[in-house]
């Protein structure tokens, strides 16, 4: 087994292990967050993809919160995932609703072929041993498609917002919340993976040109975070929540 095979394989683990409560959190499962958080993310796939009924390629689709919402606005949806934990639990939410996703098994840099109109992740660059292949594997699945990153500025990619992120934790532990995962990749699998301590919206921004991409838009998810903001308890507002942003670029 090569050691990207490794890799691959303890990952796929992880997220394996993770399927079963992944959803409990509102930061991740759509029946989990708030009718204004859900509303603010249906304005924001609103206005980011290209026209109702345009194919769209969801990778790192994980349960499916952007492959479900998307084909609720009536996109053809196809959602790639690592994880088959995390697939059968999207087309759970799928047969529940009656909403058409089609689920492909398997990696970030082999999607399938194409074309689409439109590729989105959210909050999977972090996760990438190779970010920038990834970016380029899509590119070729949609030559003349759209791009959209939904990603946010956690971890260490900034510096202030890296101590209001260990604020909020430490508020969290203190109300005995329940934890966003089930544990944390372990100290070797994080090492091989470039963006595990987060990602400034810079970076992305260059490793997007860089895959042929073309310029790129970037925008805050205001309107998300204040939707957030408004189901949180008094004491953990004044904290705010992590910023949001989108990484948009290819066909405008």
């Amino acid at each position: 087994m090569s050691r990207r095979d490794d890799l691959t394989g303890r990952v796929r683990a992880w997220w394996d292990a993770d399927a079963a409560t992944y959803d409990h959190s509102s930061d991740h499962g759509w029946a989990a967050a708030s009718p204004a958080v859900r509303a603010a993310w249906n304005a924001a796939l609103h206005r980011f993809l290209p026209a109702p009924g345009s194919s769209v390629l969801d990778v790192g689709a994980g349960t499916g919160f952007l492959s479900l919402a998307a084909a609720r606005l009536g996109h053809r949806v196809t959602a790639l995932d690592l994880s088959e934990g995390m697939l059968a639990q999207l087309v759970e939410h799928a047969d529940r609703e009656g909403l058409t996703v089609e689920v492909v098994h398997g990696g970030a840099e082999d999607p399938p072929p194409g074309p689409f109109d439109a590729v989105i992740e959210r909050h999977l660059m972090w996760t990438l041993p190779d970010p920038g292949a990834a970016l380029a594997a899509w590119r070729a699945s949609a030559p003349e498609g759209r791009l959209v990153l939904f990603e946010g500025l956690w971890g260490e990619s900034d510096p202030v917002e890296a101590l209001r992120g260990h604020t909020r934790e430490g508020l969290r532990r203190l109300r005995g919340e329940p934890d966003h995962h089930h544990g944390s990749y372990d100290p070797e699998t994080a090492a091989e993976l470039p963006l595990a301590r987060g990602a400034h919206p810079d970076r992305l921004v260059e490793l997007v040109e860089g895959a042929g991409w073309g310029p790129v838009r970037l925008e805050r998810l205001g309107d998300v975070e204040w939707a957030q903001l408004l189901q949180l308890p008094a004491i953990a507002r004044l904290l705010g929540v992590t910023p949001k942003f989108a990484v948009v670029a290819g066909r405008p």
